[in-house]
């Protein structure tokens, strides 16, 4: 049956209506859609992150309120060693000295029977050489337990994290035995080698190399290099913050050592800070401002290489986390 010229077709009819209806995908662009974003302007919805004001508020509190009790010792310290000797033991105590005065630092730096600067250096000298070497080290021990496979490596590990749990003290005597037969008594090398050999350090630079991707080192295997060319340059220069966290955890750790100096360290110019500021002392009895002052002296170095290597502390602390 053939259609008449007034009455469309069916193809016609059909055609007409598919331009004429909305068509799902043309209702609106993707960019017309009222997407989840614009039911609301930013900022008036909180977020599961986001805090209020009072809340904000009583953190910052909380945290000046431990700050402060934290900082506080610090800056009694500094502001004692400007103190005269009676007011440092004045009852009760000042917080600003009534005349302020550096005759306690002239005291502890000029004085002769206490050579403070000579045991800063001392100190300096033993704290770099001792961290320079537990670096080194730890590096070289962690490397192969967290990146090669061999038979009893577990035993291996499991024998170096079992000296964490055994008391330094109980060292003391087989390390001084071990000193005296090398000859090393008063001199550097008795406080600088007998502990450049760190458990922790080991357990803390295999996390860290543990959590770098294995691709870079397979990379540098196809291109032609060694173990040891693959970990002196690309797994040590990715290290970086957990090689300075580890070097100022050991400058600090030997800086502030105060036991095994009084054993090994006789003639009082070979002495390290610490011990030497104990003598200081007992020959002064007991004066607080000279105290204070050669305590000043000795946290100087630690507090500028904590500010200056604090973005990679946190930064190692947090990577070596990742993975155990």
């Amino acid at each position: 049956m053939t259609a008449t010229v007034g009455e469309p077709s069916r193809g016609d009819h059909s055609d007409h209506g598919d331009r004429g209806a909305v068509r799902p995908g043309k209702a609106r662009g993707p960019g017309k859609a009222r997407g989840p974003g614009k039911a609301r302007g930013p900022g008036k919805a909180r977020g599961p992150g986001q805090v209020g004001p009072g809340r904000l508020v009583l953190r910052y509190g909380v945290l000046g309120l431990l700050a402060l009790m934290f900082v506080s010792p610090l800056l009694f310290m500094v502001v004692t060693s400007f103190k005269t000797g009676p007011e440092a033991v004045a009852v009760p105590p000042t917080w600003w000295p009534r005349h302020p005065t550096t005759e306690a630092y002239r005291s502890v730096l000029t004085a002769s029977g206490t050579p403070v600067l000579r045991w800063f250096a001392n100190s300096m000298i033993a704290a770099a050489v001792n961290s320079a070497l537990v670096v080194a080290t730890a590096s070289l021990a962690a490397y192969p337990l967290a990146r090669m496979q061999f038979r009893g490596r577990s035993i291996v590990m499991g024998m170096i994290i079992a000296t964490l749990f055994v008391p330094p003290v109980i060292l003391t005597i087989p390390n001084y035995l071990i000193v005296g037969q090398l000859r090393w008594l008063d001199t550097l090398l008795a406080v600088i080698v007998p502990s450049a050999a760190s458990a922790f350090g080991v357990f803390f630079l295999r996390a860290f190399f543990a959590s770098l991707p294995r691709e870079l080192e397979e990379a540098a295997l196809l291109d032609g290099a060694n173990r040891f060319q693959t970990f002196v340059r690309i797994i040590l220069p990715l290290s970086k913050p957990a090689l300075a966290t580890l070097a100022l955890l050991a400058f600090l750790t030997n800086w502030n050592d105060f036991l095994w100096p009084v054993y090994v360290l006789f003639d009082p110019q070979s002495q390290t800070l610490p011990a030497g500021l104990a003598t200081l002392q007992s020959a002064n009895s007991v004066r607080y401002d000279l105290l204070m002052a050669g305590a000043v002296i000795a946290s100087v170095p630690v507090l500028l290489l904590y500010v200056l290597s604090q973005r990679f502390i946190i930064e190692g602390v947090s990577r070596s986390g990742i993975k155990g």
